[in-house]
């Protein structure tokens, strides 16, 4: 999934980045509104990830300019700000989801899978020949077993399974592997 983050917070910023890519997402941070808007004029984001103390504005008034838009991408909210009136405000201009800081990083994922439900970011479950895909819990099977992948592999079968019968072009799957940060040759994708 390819997710926009938006933080301020190096370190907090860096940590979800690296836990984000470790699920196999495909991150770009913008530490400040101005960042932001420049990301999401060039890439289509499948989520956005969002802080609402930033430097250059409000985070709950971008939200609000993005709902106004066509496109309706998903957002969480990630915030310290814990009062239940926040999280309703937040909720009632548009996000899917809040998340309250401090965190647990496995929450943060399980939020975000079910964000991605709830908005069909994932095809439903299904087979092809004795393969199985659960693009939602992120589980392959082969004959039954599991089929352990990594980041890299589930990425390039994740960029197929969203296209399915349209022609996926080699460049595109190296874009991906690169904002994992993955080094990529030319070869890579054969």
């Amino acid at each position: 999934m390819r997710i926009l983050l938006i933080e301020d917070n190096k370190d907090l910023g860096s940590a979800v980045r690296e836990h984000l890519m470790g699920d196999g997402h495909a991150v770009d941070w913008a530490k400040d509104l101005s960042e932001a808007r420049d990301n999401a004029r060039v890439v289509s984001y499948e989520l956005v990830l969002l802080d609402l103390y930033l430097p250059d504005g409000n985070g709950m008034d971008y939200l609000r300019e993005m709902k106004k838009q066509p496109d309706s991408t998903p957002v969480i909210i990630v915030a310290a700000r814990y009062q239940v009136e926040d999280r309703i405000e937040g909720l009632d201009a548009g996000a899917a989801d809040y998340l309250v800081k401090p965190f647990h990083s496995g929450e943060l994922s399980a939020r975000i899978r079910a964000v991605a439900r709830s908005h069909g970011k994932f095809p439903e479950p299904y087979s092809v020949g004795t393969l199985s895909i659960n693009s939602a819990e992120r589980r392959v099977e082969r004959d039954g077993q599991p089929v352990s992948l990594t980041a890299r592999e589930w990425t390039i079968l994740d960029r197929l399974l969203c296209r399915p019968g349209a022609v996926v072009l080699k460049r595109n799957i190296e874009e991906e592997l690169l904002s994992l940060g993955s080094e990529t040759e030319s070869n890579t994708v054969e």
